[in-house]
């Protein structure tokens, strides 16, 4: 069968690679793709936003499954008309979407199924936002209500520095995203992140991540896309897990089905482990980026007959997702400047030297110029290793972190350093 995946970053790579295994595969398609999904894919020149462009190629190409990657094209309603022309399609609808789409979205819907959050209120204006900061003690969440990049979040320590953000939400720094704001109370604990597949009726788990969104080391810094991640979140305990599936998952399906708006996809719950158990801080509509890349690797089935059993409702026939025991670690060179302005074009290599020492190294944001692989974005690499526990997977990374010649571009050197810690004790 023949397969379009749409999108261009490390995620993408990840599930191209794992695509690519399946003997379910004829032809793999990606747009845009980049140097690395090039390996394992025909790229074309296909833009998302054109609707008709991309059922225009479905069509021509026999296309059996649109895997969809990054969020903007599901929250654009792509699957919609994708699904009303009969073509099956990996990602949820528009109106489901929004549970990434709208951070308000979610909140409400949290609240009418009774999903454990924390407490919020929607804002319209910064008036409004300067008046709800009375109802919240410090320090306070502040989120732009759309997609932001994964960078419109800010938690500000002191009335100043929320005003201040308010002024940068409402001023269009977050375009179109901070037309509205949420706030949030300050929830405290542990993140981790938990991923589930469902057809909007059945639900398969498929593991649990940990990220680190600051950029620097010691988790300082501004927030960013990620810039790195484990996986198993073992912080996250079978109990745990069960309490999610049971208080978040299911509730959250549940609760879209039955208001007319199935979810089909992969749900990417991010969770607070608090003192009164996991809440949910936000969804994500898609396979997060690098979550995915760890996940990828831990993967064991076949991809193809997975997301297919999604996409056509038939999922409940499925046995459990299988998922190695070993530890994948994965770790984001990013080019100097992010997560401000990148410095692109900066030339890479050793990328060969670092696979042959069993690595894989996922391209997120690079071209081919002249022969050679550049940076062509903020985050550039995913560099990913396995091991027994975190601590050797982090040693095999970092190994083959230290094999790649990146000289304008840098990373954080303690992915994965609290359940290193842990492993320590």
């Amino acid at each position: 069968m023949n397969i379009l995946l749409l999108g261009g970053g490390g995620r993408e790579h990840a599930l191209a690679w794992k695509l690519a295994q399946s003997p379910r595969l004829s032809t793999l398609y990606a747009a845009p793709g980049n140097p690395g999904i090039a390996q394992h894919a025909n790229l074309v020149d296909l833009d998302a936003t054109d609707h008709r462009a991309v059922l225009d190629f479905c069509t021509r190409h026999s296309i059996a499954l649109v895997v969809i990657g990054p969020e903007a094209p599901l929250v654009d309603g792509l699957a919609d008309n994708l699904r009303t022309m009969g073509v099956a399609v990996f990602g949820p609808d528009k109106k489901p979407a929004q549970l990434e789409g709208s951070k308000g979205f979610t909140k409400d819907l949290c609240q009418r199924a009774n999903i454990p959050t924390a407490a919020y209120q929607r804002v319209t204006s910064k008036d409004g936002a300067i008046a709800a900061l009375d109802d919240f003690t410090l320090p306070v969440v502040i989120k732009a209500d759309g997609l932001a990049a994964g960078k419109g979040v800010i938690i500000a320590e002191t009335r100043e520095e929320a005003l201040d953000a308010l002024d940068t939400m409402f001023s269009g720094a977050f375009g179109k995203a901070g037309e509205e704001v949420v706030l949030e109370e300050f929830m405290t604990g542990e993140e981790a992140s938990f991923f589930a597949l469902t057809d909007g009726s059945a639900i398969l788990p498929f593991g649990s991540a940990q990220d680190h969104k600051r950029v620097g080391d010691g988790d300082t810094g501004p927030n960013t896309g990620g810039m790195g991640a484990y996986s198993p979140a073992r912080v996250l305990t079978p109990e745990l897990e069960a309490q999610v599936i049971e208080r978040i998952i299911k509730p959250t399906v549940e609760t879209l089905a039955a208001e007319g708006m199935p979810y089909s996809g992969v749900l990417y719950a991010g969770l607070m482990l608090t003192e009164e158990g996991p809440k949910l801080i936000e969804y994500n509509a898609r396979f997060g980026d690098p979550e995915c890349q760890v996940l990828m690797m831990r993967f064991d089935g076949d991809l193809v007959e997975l997301l297919l059993a999604v996409a056509e409702g038939r999922l409940a026939e499925q046995g459990p997702v299988t998922l190695a025991d070993r530890t994948a670690l994965t770790i984001v060179m990013a080019a100097n400047g992010y997560p401000g302005t990148p410095e692109k074009g900066g030339v890479i290599g050793g990328i060969e030297v670092a696979e042959a020492q069993g690595a894989r190294v996922f391209h997120a944001g690079t071209a081919e110029k002249d022969g050679a692989i550049v940076a062509n974005g903020g985050r550039v690499l995913n560099v990913t290793a396995s091991g027994a526990n975190v601590g050797e997977a982090q040693a095999a990374a970092y190994a083959a972190v230290d094999a790649i010649d990146f000289p304008t571009g840098f990373c954080r050197r303690d992915i994965g350093w609290r359940e290193v810690a842990r492993e320590a004790q």
